[in-house]
């Protein structure tokens, strides 16, 4: 287990752009990141949780996340084209956290997909019933399936702002019928897709986060950012799968589940930051990214 990378690295050839939650986004050097046909993706160890960057951060998370998205990307070109130029053409100082990317114009709205009631769907089902615009049947509860899954995008925020979920009509209103009809059914298609692949696997995909963008050489659609990771997902054993109860699971909710129990100490609504992760939640939030990783990929870490 190594040290985890905190700090955006300084690359030879590449100038830092765009540094985000999680990820830094290079170009190359002298080049204008609003018009870069090819960026530099590169995870790091980061990890964050209800709008607040967490210390220390995850060892190997970065790594874990790129080899969990490059598998993902491989399982869906056949169904969206991707970002993805080469995981291994990159420099050697962020070999195996990094992805060579085309540059995209992102579209402002986050694709979730949902086959499982919980989180904010769960929240906004018991508000009003309905999510996403879709009205549900009485009596679910939390872990409920949902049969066929739903599209319920939200706002993509700036940074230090919240995204808000918002119906389909209103991601109509604001990208258009063509774009917004594309965009459901593509985020559908590749979380049936990833559901299945899960399923073979004893995973359950509750729900996914997407991101498409325009390429700037020629304007196809694309699948960007992450894709189907336990940072973007929620993934639960299937074998341990009770519906009304809150799942084990194998991504970042661990992390959101201690920060709001009683043992942090802290609360979401606070004007304070969280305190520091004890070693004991690092060490096992780790666990659970290298069994998502083992599991889906069928590769040891």
């Amino acid at each position: 287990m190594s040290a985890p990378v905190i700090a955006a690295p300084e690359l030879p050839g590449w100038d830092l752009a765009v540094s985000g939650k999680v990820r830094e986004l290079y170009v190359p050097a002298g080049t204008d990141p609003a018009s870069a046909t090819e960026v530099l993706v590169v995870a790091t160890d980061r990890i964050s949780a209800y709008d607040h960057s967490l210390q220390p951060g995850i060892p190997d998370k970065g790594r874990l996340l790129t080899g969990i998205s490059v598998f993902w990307f491989e399982q869906l070109e056949d169904l969206v084209p991707h970002h993805v130029i080469s995981a291994t053409d990159v420099p050697t100082e962020v070999a195996g956290r990094a992805l060579r990317c085309h540059g995209l114009d992102m579209i402002p709205l986050e694709c979730i997909a949902r086959g499982y009631l919980t989180g904010s769907g769960l929240a906004d089902y018991r508000a009003g019933g309905s999510v996403g615009g879709h009205v549900l049947p009485s009596g679910l509860v939390e872990a409920s399936r949902l049969d066929p899954a739903i599209f319920t995008p939200s706002t993509k925020a700036e940074a230090g702002a919240h995204d808000e979920n918002i119906t389909v009509g209103q991601a109509r209103e604001r990208l258009g019928d063509e774009l917004a009809t594309r965009l459901e059914e593509l985020t559908l298609a590749v979380y049936e897709r990833a559901r299945s692949i899960a399923a073979e696997r004893g995973i359950l995909l509750a729900d996914t986060k997407l991101e498409f963008g325009r390429s700037r050489t020629d304007g196809t659609l694309m699948l960007g950012d992450e894709v189907l990771t336990p940072d973007s997902s929620r993934f639960w054993s299937a074998a341990e799968h009770r519906e009304g109860q809150v799942q084990p699971s194998l991504d970042k909710q661990f992390v959101r589940n201690w920060l709001t129990s009683p043992a942090s100490g802290w609360h979401k609504g606070s004007d304070t930051p969280p305190p520091r992760l004890p070693d004991e939640v690092v060490e096992q939030t780790r666990e659970r990214y290298v069994e998502a990783f083992e599991r889906l990929t069928g590769r040891s870490f």
